[in-house]
């Protein structure tokens, strides 16, 4: 069992039945739902999933995992996801799986929020991984040569056959390489405020606990 399948085991052990759960999206957020469609089929686990990605949905429903929109649920018990960066204060970087805009829509309407990573992920401060920019079709040229112009290096997300990535919302994404980070709040507030722009991967002050797979074990951490 390799690391990431280790946090994934361990990150579903906070579901209790009866819960309304986050699902995540991505490698290791993987290895959770197939942990927790097992306890679904084996141990009668009674739960109801809102995913944050329609891949995460294929995933959930071929496991048997009962679902339901965010619409159709008053709150979220708590989400179980992955993170691209976490920084020392446990801030984050998301959208690397190109679904950033469901993923903060569950997570901030979840009572509480787990991260499940592997060792590499954390990091002293954000910004190696490249920033996602989440914008709209229209007028999105002009957007890029904005970011272009105040240093943010961006580059479109592309799929493997070159054309631009569309993401579940039928946006675009733009990825901002900027190294390191000086200040994520600054940096948030002035992204959300372009015009054009539907949401970002920084994730701030949002997780309640870590769950860190390590070669020597896994590691819990309360925020």
């Amino acid at each position: 069992m390799n690391i990431k399948q280790q946090a994934g085991l361990k990150a579903a052990e906070f579901v209790q039945s009866e819960m309304i759960v986050g699902l995540g999206t991505g490698s290791t957020a993987y290895y959770f739902i197939e942990t927790l469609g097992k306890r679904v089929a084996e141990e009668g686990l009674n739960i109801t999933g809102v995913v944050t990605s329609n891949k995460t949905k294929e995933h959930a429903l071929s496991l048997d995992i009962p679902l339901k929109s965010l619409d159709e649920v008053d709150s979220i018990d708590l989400t179980i996801d992955g993170a691209d960066e976490i920084s020392n204060d446990f801030q984050g970087i998301k959208g690397g799986g190109g679904a950033l805009l469901f993923e903060k829509l569950v997570a901030s309407n979840s009572d509480r929020n787990v991260w499940v990573v592997d060792e590499s992920k954390c990091v002293g401060a954000l910004g190696t991984f490249p920033l996602p920019v989440e914008v709209v079709k229209y007028g999105s040229d002009r957007l890029f040569r904005k970011l272009e112009k105040k240093g943010y290096k961006p580059s479109w997300r592309n799929t493997e056959l070159g054309d631009r990535y569309i993401t579940d919302d039928g946006n675009y994404l733009i990825d901002l390489h900027l190294g390191q980070i000086e200040s994520v709040y600054h940096l948030s507030k002035e992204l959300i405020q372009l015009v054009g722009v539907v949401e970002h991967g920084l994730f701030l002050d949002t997780v309640d606990t870590v769950v860190v797979g390590k070669k020597e074990g896994t590691e819990v951490i309360s925020v």
